[in-house]
């Protein structure tokens, strides 16, 4: 599952409210603000809006929109640990399903993981935790109407020294029930991620989200997307602002399923 634009907007307000009370972090180079936006358990309080149009959706093979709202708050547990909260609020522009349907706007299910990770660690980083799926879809062609629970985990590799970042996140969602609009649903998800920096915070990035639908048959059960773009990090006034564009084809792909996806990325970001 995919992780309007009226739900983000006061988020935005508030990170741009905040360019006039920001510290400056000129310790921080873009490089390394980049590296930090590229560690999905970085200690940073962040706000990433990420737009993901997918071409040729659906059996009309139309386009469907998601804008994925998703702040990252970090907590911290004591002088060794740190809990990592990621909330994914899907805001869905769905085509038309079949001739004479008309598109569906809302918001879909709401995704919230809480990743369990070493305060201070070294160039091997990871975190484990909770994923749950929260029903909050404004209608049923938007989500399902069961709430989900699974594990997550996440694995990189970021070195000091090293322009490379590179791992992965994994979870696996099961419904709680099976009564509610939607039934019950198995789904995986796998996000290998590698991402090459430059001087001046700009990057190459590769981050495709594999999914699988365990309940489907065979044939319709993965989505792999292949691809990548290009990242930044500009300044707002004092306020890191990460963005990111980038393509990915699906070489594997339900009948239905998307066979293109452009993805667009904008994460106001506030270091420590």
């Amino acid at each position: 599952m995919q992780l309007i634009h009226h739900a983000g907007a006061p988020l935005c307000a508030a990170a741009l409210t905040a360019l006039c009370t920001l510290p400056a972090h000129a310790e921080m180079s873009a490089e390394e603000l980049a590296k930090l936006a590229q560690n999905p358990v970085g200690n940073l309080i962040s706000v990433p809006f990420q737009n993901n149009t997918n071409l040729n959706f659906g059996p009309e093979k139309k386009t469907q929109n998601v804008l994925n709202i998703q702040p990252v708050i970090p907590i911290s547990v004591n002088d060794e640990w740190n809990i990592i909260t990621r909330t994914i609020v899907p805001v869905i522009s769905m085509p038309a399903l079949y001739p004479g349907d008309d598109r569906t706007n809302g918001i879909g299910d709401t995704v919230f993981t809480a990743f369990l990770s070493p305060a201070k660690p070294g160039s091997a980083i990871w975190g484990v935790g909770p994923v749950v799926q929260i029903p909050t879809n404004s209608d049923s062609q938007l989500g399902n109407r069961n709430w989900g629970l699974g594990p997550s985990l996440v694995v990189l590799h970021l070195d000091k020294g090293s322009p490379w970042v590179y791992g992965a996140l994994v979870n696996n969602v099961w419904s709680l029930s099976d009564s509610g609009t939607g039934g019950s649903y198995n789904n995986g998800l796998i996000q290998p991620f590698l991402n090459y920096n430059f001087a001046g915070g700009l990057y190459l990035t590769s981050a495709p989200i594999i999914t699988a639908n365990w309940k489907a048959e065979s044939s319709q059960r993965w989505t792999v997307p292949v691809g990548g773009g290009v990242g930044k990090i500009f300044h707002l006034g004092k306020l890191p602002v990460n963005t990111q564009l980038s393509a990915y084809y699906n070489v594997v792909t339900p009948d239905d399923g998307a066979n293109w996806q452009i993805r667009a990325q904008i994460q106001f970001m506030f270091p420590k």
